[in-house]
């Protein structure tokens, strides 16, 4: 019996994945390896099927095996670069991003990797640096646009958060990451009625992500006003050095102790009470479930 072409399962694993049918993708990646057992892309494919899974480790093994029979396989190293990413694994990230631009340098997704890598070490120039090399390989991504926002919003660009943000929404308004990252960069410019408004819609489009549930119930809980009046000076202080925050406190209290002591309590009291009204709100009353 005459084989398939293994194009023609490449593409049919690729649909199986947009389609969502993992346990299919992956029988198929199987079936093709088990025919063509030297073939680097069916391990790659598999490895991908992996990742969409949440199964890293996985992942990471079969793109391994990728690799070892193609050292530059690229669609091995796009799947090593999202797992470590994904894992925060860091030094991991920034070795295989390294060798995956040599393999595939115009692969843009790999400059919103490391762009994000970077808003969480606070290099927040280096990140728009990178998101905007990203956007000249895709002009078009909604989801670098968001990313760019963000990143506008940590380094207090409030006027060109907001555009990017337009932007984004412009390009794309059924991606639950790109209100992610909008719900992000609402908050970081105190924005709270458009943070919540960006999350409602994220989770509308997938209220099974974990991240996104914990965004939204956060959102809920800063639409309290009081909540919001007592965020008021950490909001400031985001905006300030790491040396002028440690002033700041130090001089707060050698002055005002009395007073910090008083807001750090009103604080901790009224995080807690929003977080368990939220609770209610979104899940009901903890002891209605004994009631039959």
């Amino acid at each position: 019996m005459e084989r398939e072409n293994p194009y023609l399962r490449y593409s049919r694993i690729h649909q199986l994945m947009e389609w969502k049918r993992y346990k299919e993708a992956m029988d198929e990646a199987m079936a093709l390896i088990r025919e063509e057992p030297e073939d680097a892309d069916a391990y790659a494919m598999l490895g991908q099927v992996c990742l969409r899974l949440d199964k890293r480790e996985e992942a990471l093994h079969w793109s391994q095996e990728a690799l070892r029979r193609d050292p530059d396989n690229r669609i091995a190293w796009f799947v090593r670069t999202v797992a470590y990413y994904e894992s925060e694994n860091w030094k991991a990230l920034d070795e295989a991003l390294d060798n995956a631009q040599r393999v595939d340098p115009y692969e843009p997704q790999y400059y919103f990797l490391r762009a994000n890598a970077c808003n969480r070490r606070s290099k927040y120039a280096d990140a728009r640096d990178l998101l905007l090399t990203g956007l000249e390989l895709s002009p078009q991504n909604a989801l670098f646009l968001a990313a760019l926002s963000y990143t506008e919003a940590l380094l207090g660009n409030r006027s060109a958060s907001k555009t990017y943000a337009s932007e984004a929404l412009r390009q794309d308004v059924e991606s639950d990451h790109v209100y992610l990252y909008l719900g992000w960069a609402a908050e970081r410019r105190n924005d709270y009625d458009d943070q919540l408004l960006m999350l409602k819609n994220a989770i509308r489009l997938d209220p099974e992500n974990k991240q996104i549930r914990e965004a939204y119930l956060e959102s809920l809980q800063k639409s309290y006003k009081f909540y919001r009046i007592l965020l008021a000076p950490t909001n400031v202080l985001k905006r300030l050095k790491p040396w002028q925050v440690l002033l700041s406190w130090f001089i707060a209290v050698l002055l005002f102790r009395p007073l910090i002591i008083v807001f750090i309590v009103l604080y901790v009291l009224t995080h807690w009470a929003t977080k368990w009204l939220v609770h209610v709100k979104v899940f009901g009353w903890p002891w209605s479930r004994f009631k039959r």
